[in-house]
């Protein structure tokens, strides 16, 4: 009989055991153990599916590049040089420097998609060239994204040259083109990078798109790519890999460009961002382009100040930066998101 009943009884007691720890779970906390309530995240921008990085300085810092009427960069300027407006506003600038060895974070989104199987070669090969270039160990750090039907990390954050080179050689073209996406997984793990030395407080976030700008298949919009990489403050360059241009007169020397609208959305992504749009017309003018994106990176300023009235979390202010000297022209973000890394 014991042993016909112990099974039963066996049960029942992991029974009550069970409920006895459920309800002591359910049971509210002490005010010892009971933890602080997570912040409320801060209200998304419309069409923006990833809240703002939050700063607490009000401290607006933007990488400026200025160029002569022959595109050469001018680096010669001082504070006393330029003006900035917020909403129409002027600024008082606060912070100023010619930022030429800041750490730099590259986030390298190279298009696969099958339309432009045909360059992919060059392109690999340039995006190689510009990497050796650029980086340097223990202190640049960059990462390859690749996109065809989605975008994918295929080399995470390293000073290995040779890593990289070797994760981009190994690609080939097939697909759709998700490029919205893949500045946006960009843009998201830019704003996470890792930190530098503790003797250095600022790195600087570069993304470098290669692609048409065709779009074919991404689930985020343009303005949620552009939004996204002002939030994370990367500055995008884009090399474009459309071949539609129009020789006139001769041709080897083509005046076109009969820009279609692939070329209009990488120029709008660089524009927007405080970068430049490049558009080579052939493989040594491709390399060129890799070169003075390298150049440019070494030879621009590094500007910041505080707002005279503070913005609300998650408006946005127009940003226009302007120099007294004549001739030359001011690259540099065109807004950013209040509380979003600013």
């Amino acid at each position: 009989m014991k042993r016909r009943f112990a099974r039963p009884r066996i049960f029942l007691a992991a029974t009550l055991l069970l409920a006895s720890v459920a309800m002591l779970r359910a049971a509210p906390q002490s005010p010892a153990t009971t933890q602080a309530p997570a912040a409320p995240a801060a209200p998304a921008t419309p069409g923006q599916n990833q809240p703002p990085i939050r700063v607490t300085t009000g401290l607006v810092h933007l990488v400026v590049t200025v160029t002569d009427r022959q595109h050469d960069l001018v680096t010669d300027l001082n504070q006393s040089d330029f003006t900035i407006l917020e909403n129409g506003v002027p600024q008082p600038i606060t912070f100023f420097g010619r930022e030429t060895d800041l750490p730099l974070r590259i986030a390298l989104l190279l298009d696969t998609s099958n339309s432009i199987r045909a360059r992919l070669q060059f392109e690999k090969d340039a995006a190689i060239d510009f990497l050796n270039k650029v980086i340097r160990r223990d202190k640049d750090l960059a990462f390859l994204v690749t996109f065809d039907n989605e975008p994918e990390v295929i080399q995470d954050y390293t000073d290995e040259v040779g890593l990289l080179n070797t994760a981009i050689r190994d690609q080939r073209a097939g697909g759709a083109t998700a490029l919205n996406d893949a500045i946006s997984m960009a843009s998201e793990k830019l704003s996470r990078a890792p930190a530098p030395r503790a003797e250095e407080s600022d790195i600087r976030r570069v993304i470098v798109v290669i692609s048409d700008g065709h779009d074919t298949l991404s689930d985020h919009a343009l303005i949620d790519a552009i939004n996204g990489s002002i939030r994370s403050e990367a500055v995008v360059y884009t090399v474009s890999t459309n071949t539609d241009w129009l020789a006139i007169d001769n041709p080897n020397k083509p005046k076109k460009y009969n820009m279609d609208n692939g070329d209009r959305v990488l120029q709008q992504v660089a524009d927007e961002t405080g970068g430049r749009a490049f558009f080579p017309y052939k493989v040594d003018d491709l390399a060129r382009s890799f070169l003075d994106i390298s150049t440019e990176l070494r030879s621009q300023y590094f500007v910041g100040y505080t707002p005279k009235n503070l913005p609300e979390s998650g408006e946005y202010r127009k940003i226009i930066v302007e120099t007294d000297r004549k001739g030359l022209q001011v690259r540099s973000r065109r807004g950013y998101y209040a509380g979003a890394g600013n």
